[in-house]
């Protein structure tokens, strides 16, 4: 299976695009309270809509009604299917690896631009190799400690060298907001293929959409410059 390009998505998931009409007055009217600027981060932070503008221009967004924190102490890393060796990974072992780090632009499908960001982790396609992918292996399923978000990649996307298992943003750790302690980045595609807070890597026969590709997002979320 080979990257192919898919047409840019031409709108939100239904579902999303519901809730996002409901609650976008509210959430500008909000925008345009005098609030002080360290009350209006922390609510940003934590908005669960993620209408807010937040610190450096991120939105936080969730489709988990909570999500546990995790840390250096009871994170780990499953990465198993069909490959040779199945591992669980400790964040201080992955901190171990050597790391990898990848600047790129962030671009949500909801309109928001980060550009020129960093995020350094470790390569996913090291992490394939140290796992050995078995032959009848072409695609990757990802899941998350929220307990309810998936992503998928196929292997050849996988493997680039623009794709990592990020342990840091804007050379800080990732905080538990931005999808820490560790998160999926993938420089050439919409943020959404980015996988937040992260638990598993799946090596599988065929690409399993994620999340929300089942309300109707691309599959192969390019940017508009990624080939």
């Amino acid at each position: 299976m080979t990257d192919q390009r898919h047409p840019k998505e031409t709108g939100a998931p239904i579902a999303r695009r519901t809730m996002l009409s409901m609650l976008g007055a509210g959430a500008a009217a909000l925008a345009a309270a005098p609030l002080l600027q360290s009350g209006w981060e922390r609510l940003a932070a934590t908005d669960p809509t993620g209408l807010l503008p937040g610190p450096g221009g991120f939105r936080y967004f969730s489709v988990a009604g909570s999500v546990p924190e995790r840390t250096a102490a009871d994170y780990q890393l499953r990465i198993g299917g069909l490959v040779e060796r199945p591992v669980t990974y400790t964040l201080d072992e992955l901190r171990a690896m050597p790391q990898t780090r990848v600047v790129g632009d962030v671009e949500c499908t909801d309109g928001w631009r980060v550009p020129r960001t960093p995020f350094s982790g470790v390569s996913l396609a090291h992490l394939l190799d140290l796992a050995g992918v078995r032959p009848e292996g072409k695609a990757l399923r990802f899941t998350c400690f929220d307990g309810v978000y998936t992503e998928s990649l196929t292997l050849d996307q996988a493997r680039r060298s623009d794709v990592v298992v990020a342990l840091d943003m804007q050379d800080k750790p990732l905080t538990h907001e931005r999808g820490g302690p560790v998160r999926l980045y993938v420089a050439p595609m919409y943020f959404y293929k980015s996988a937040k807070w992260l638990s598993g890597i799946s090596v599988t026969e065929k690409v399993v959409p994620g999340y929300w590709e089942e309300y109707g997002y691309d599959v192969d979320g390019w940017l508009d410059q990624s080939a």
